[in-house]
């Protein structure tokens, strides 16, 4: 049985039931930025402790680094001696000052957590080095997709090509690439397009550039794109482009070659350094074409492919869609994640002094205030209990 906790979203607010088995509580918390609360630490312990123990909660999983809601709901749950899991999705860097705040915040919430789950093995290593984790403690399970839901369809295509962009428009998707690469495939291939689905603050760099070179009727803005759409508009195309700098696992490619695209990629920067896989431990080597993180890199490699396709020197789409239906399923991700709860309640319960003995490890300043919060943490509880049993 699984509950989702989670803060009021489009006026939702309270508890609601999406199945029998699935139940969502929008909880009336004050969003501070981008979909995430204000900080208070102990200020959701009643609502919280009210949900874990009518729920009969075993395990807390909190999922995204930034997700102050998550950190929160683990930090009381093990005050109630609870198990928790944790599961980062994105890679961060080391040396700015959001990135030095948010492994500092990470390494405190993971010392108190079992368990630690990546999604890729570039993401592991990034992970292991921003907690202080040891690497016994964090597992590795992929992302998946629903290939019922991502499939070719066909389409007239008009004679024409079309390259798909599906990402937010942000510095770290390598924006400033695509920007210069758009008006030299235009130039070099008057039958190719480019559909670019997303939003960001980099939106207004591919604007200025269409506007530049008088790109209108071949360079197509979609904007933000709701989840269910995106099959449709990756199904438009035969060649998807991704231009990111860093990626933990991009699930987008994924999507693509599912919708039996071919996939061209800059090779991750985190990965050349970390792992030393990129891409390849995501899509299998030909499925994806991959470059340097360079634009004259990516331009030789559009080149390449946007020839083979036109030649029919590819695999089809149908073809690709049967290689990869079954690389990254749902029900994959959901056996290993069982094995890591199964892990985790093997676990001894939480004791007060060996969370102490954590905090206290995590640093001669930060790490004796939150020992103070956890105990202001169990003290609130202890008043609780004897206030509402």
């Amino acid at each position: 049985q699984v509950c989702i906790i989670t803060h009021s979203y489009e006026g939702k607010l309270g508890l609601h039931f999406l199945t029998d088995m699935l139940r969502v509580y929008y909880l009336p918390l004050f969003v501070v930025y981008n979909q995430c609360i204000l900080p208070t630490i102990t200020g959701t312990l009643p609502m919280i402790r009210t949900i874990l123990l009518n729920e009969e909660i075993t395990i807390v999983h909190g999922h995204s680094s930034f997700s102050t809601l998550a950190h929160e709901a683990m930090f009381h749950a093990k005050t109630l001696g609870i198990h928790t899991v944790f599961t980062d999705h994105s890679l961060f860097g080391f040396a700015d000052t959001s990135s030095i705040v948010t492994n500092k915040i990470l390494e405190l919430s993971l010392s108190d957590a079992n368990y630690a789950i990546c999604v890729s093995h570039t993401s592991k290593e990034n992970t292991v080095l921003r907690a202080n984790l040891d690497p016994k403690d964090v597992f590795v399970i992929p992302n998946a997709i629903d290939p019922f839901e991502f499939f070719p369809q066909k389409r007239d295509y008009e004679g024409r090509l079309r390259i798909i962009v599906m990402s937010r428009l942000v510095y770290r998707k390598g924006v400033d690439f695509l920007a210069e690469i758009i008006p030299v495939i235009c130039e070099r291939y008057k039958d190719v397009d480019f559909i670019i689905g997303g939003d960001g603050p980099k939106r207004l760099v591919i604007e200025e550039t269409r506007e530049h070179f008088r790109l209108h009727n071949r360079v197509t803005l979609l904007g933000s794109v709701p989840h269910e759409r995106v099959p449709d508009i990756l199904n438009e195309g035969h060649i998807f482009l991704n231009t990111s700098l860093t990626e933990a696992f991009c699930m987008a490619i994924v999507e693509a070659a599912c919708c039996g695209l071919q996939v061209v990629s800059t090779r991750c920067v985190f990965a050349v350094i970390l792992g030393k896989m990129g891409f390849l431990s995501v899509l299998p080597p030909n499925l994806i074409h991959l470059s340097e993180p360079r634009v004259e890199s990516l331009i030789h490699a559009l080149d390449d492919v946007i020839m083979r396709v036109k030649e029919n020197k590819v695999l089809t789409k149908q073809e690709m869609h049967e290689e990869k239906k079954y690389l990254y399923t749902w029900q994959k991700v959901a056996e290993r994640t069982e094995k890591v709860y199964d892990a985790a309640v093997k676990q001894p319960q939480p004791q007060l002094s060996n969370r102490i003995h954590k905090f206290y490890r995590c640093g001669p300043i930060i790490g004796k205030i939150f020992i103070l919060f956890i105990i202001f943490n169990h003290i609130l509880c202890w008043f609780l209990n004897w206030f509402q049993p």
